[in-house]
């Protein structure tokens, strides 16, 4: 089977190097045309760069390259020796030519990213990447000079001229030249702008996301050399990709950690609580940085996926931070009972960092829930709609459940090294902790509004009530700044209790009437309910129950049994005197008795 999968794919890969991509030069005034643009994203969508997989698609244009080859009869000696060819502007007869150089520059191109990926744990790799990307640029330039001739339409003589730039800007930014490599992407941006602008919407698409690609690396070169408005601009591009994912929020998360890495060594100490906290950590450093620029997005952003999102990057750096102080905890010989600081009766720089971070990964936690939260109050609030596509609609359940998880997150930031003497710190955590409690209790009680328990119901209201006059009683000026508005929660308390006491006396109104005898309907036929009405449509139907059918079984008299008892009573006479006497015999008759002689 797999060796059929594979000929069917080598079937389909022929037939599309059989195929004319363009037209061909043919007779007087024809010009050759290739979709570079084109066949370099159908190719790399369908073969392995999708997901990221530059060995796939290394090895499919080494296939193709082979294909080609084969058949324009433009072999490279034979298997014993090999013959170096060049393709001159003379040979330009099909199109196939210019793919040739085409694909010999993809194939330099993706064994020159597989490297930079591999090159994260093996810098030695670095050499042999630059390598290839130089090679790659130099059929670029070969397939630019090949389409200067008269023989190529003007379209692919733009489209190799931004190709070539594209290749060399990637060349020159990997070389750490920012300056080129923006004269580079720029020129490449100029060229695609145009055609998009020169053709129609569909053809435009793919010139317009070359666009959007090459933007982010704009920017960062622009930061490289001096522009220090690149940074927001690039955290601007982050948060119009929305939840989108692929190659470009990849790029662009890239080239923003790359950023704060820069910005981070100028970074030594953070202050908290009225303590300032050494840095010598690049992980907790880089994240400490672009915490602000990621609060600042979230707050900017407006859907919730987006949100979502941005939050979950957060949490995802900081438990890498939270780790990397995790290790240099352990590398210290007296990390286990050295938490308090025997000299100073402090908490050691190390770990209260430690509580720093987990302090912003359990608020992170909590604003995140508070956010999913309100987007669900958003749609409890709407009118209910049918379910679709096998999705429920939102339940106070729901609410419940996250509302939970904020109550857990705050219960352990009250345990944080280093905060246990914190009055102020731990009255804050009190302070949100009602707020939450308030909220929670408030679901629970519509949730037990749902099922009509209305005396359960009422009982949580008046608790409501209860946690929120607390935290009024004790919350200052400014301390509920960042929580849920509780004032909001009272007055929809006091509006649901109302409601829920009407609907209390209407659903008891209801059970009453529906107890009536005149309305209630039995099991019994009709002859046995005739002194009494009730509305009963099946008797106007067929199969209306007039009589009991089967009737039921009734007792009946059985035949008697006649027992002779008289027997026992009575004394019947004695019949001695008629039977015969048995005569006396001795041994004679005895002897007689055998040999047959008795009488």
């Amino acid at each position: 089977m797999a060796a059929e999968r594979q000929a069917g794919a080598g079937t389909e890969e022929n037939k599309e190097n059989e195929r004319p991509l363009a037209r061909k030069a043919g007779a007087l005034g024809d010009t050759l045309g290739l979709e570079i643009l084109q066949i370099i994203k159908e190719s790399q969508q369908q073969h392995g760069m999708r997901h990221g997989d530059f060995q796939r698609y290394r090895g499919y244009c080494s296939r193709r390259l082979r294909r080609l080859r084969k058949t324009l009869n433009f072999k490279m000696g034979n298997r014993h020796k090999f013959t170096g060819k060049k393709i001159t502007v003379e040979m330009l007869s099909d199109n196939r030519y210019l793919l040739i150089i085409l694909m010999d520059a993809e194939r330099a191109w993706s064994y020159a990213m597989q490297l930079k990926m591999e090159a994260n744990t093996e810098p030695r790799k670095r050499f042999h990447l630059l390598s290839r990307l130089r090679k790659a640029v130099k059929h670029s330039e070969e397939l630019e000079r090949l389409c200067d001739s008269d023989r190529v339409d003007a379209k692919t003589k733009l489209e190799a001229q931004a190709y070539s730039a594209y290749l060399n800007g990637m060349l020159q930014f990997e070389q750490q030249q920012w300056e080129e490599a923006m004269k580079a992407f720029n020129k490449c941006k100029t060229i695609y702008e145009k055609l998009a602008s020169a053709f129609t919407e569909e053809q435009a698409v793919l010139y317009n996301q070359r666009v959007d690609e090459i933007s982010p690396n704009i920017r960062y070169c622009a930061y490289n050399i001096g522009d220090k408005t690149a940074m927001d601009e690039l955290m601007q591009m982050r948060l119009r990709t929305g939840g989108a994912e692929g190659l470009l929020a990849e790029k662009l998360e890239t080239l923003i950690s790359q950023t704060r890495a820069k910005q981070a060594a100028t970074m030594s100490e953070v202050e908290w609580r009225g303590r300032t906290i050494p840095i010598k950590i690049d992980k907790v450093r880089i994240f400490l940085l672009g915490l602000s620029d990621t609060e600042a997005a979230i707050a900017q952003a407006e859907d919730e996926e987006t949100k979502e999102r941005l939050f979950e990057s957060v949490l995802s750096e900081c438990r890498d931070a939270i780790q990397g102080v995790r290790e240099e905890l352990r590398s210290e010989q007296r990390h286990r009972d050295a938490v308090i600081d025997g000299e100073t009766g402090k908490v050691s720089n190390l770990q209260y960092l430690h509580s720093y971070l987990s302090y912003i990964k359990l608020s992170t936690a909590i604003h995140r829930n508070e956010s999913m939260a309100s987007a669900l109050q958003k749609a409890l609030l709407r009118q209910p709609q049918a379910e679709e596509d096998g999705k429920r609609n939102p339940r106070p359940q729901d609410l419940i459940r996250l509302y939970d998880i904020i109550l857990q997150n705050l219960a352990e930031l009250t345990q944080l090294t280093g905060m246990e003497d914190d009055q102020n710190f731990q009255k804050e955590i009190a302070l949100k902790t009602l707020v939450y409690k308030a909220y929670r209790c408030f679901f629970i009680a519509q949730s037990y509004v749902l099922v009509k328990k209305w005396s359960e119901a009422l009982v949580l209201y008046d608790r409501v009530l209860k946690y929120a006059k607390e935290v009024r009683a004790g919350s200052s000026k400014g301390s509920l700044k960042d929580l849920p508005d509780v004032q909001e929660l009272i007055k929809q308390v006091n509006a649901e209790k109302y409601s829920m006491q009407a609907a209390a006396i209407l659903d008891s109104t209801d059970i009453t009437e529906e107890v009536s005898p005149s309305q209630t309907k039995d099991n019994k036929p009709l002859s046995d309910r005739l002194d009494n009405f009730c509305f009963d449509s099946s008797l106007v139907t067929k199969h209306a129950r007039l009589v009991q059918f089967p009737p039921d079984f009734h007792p009946v008299p059985c035949k008697p049994l006649f027992f002779d008892l008289a027997l026992n009573h009575v004394t019947l006479p004695s019949l001695e005197d008629k039977l015969e006497q048995k005569a006396k015999s001795g041994l004679t008759g005895y002897i007689k008795g055998i040999f047959g002689f008795r009488s």
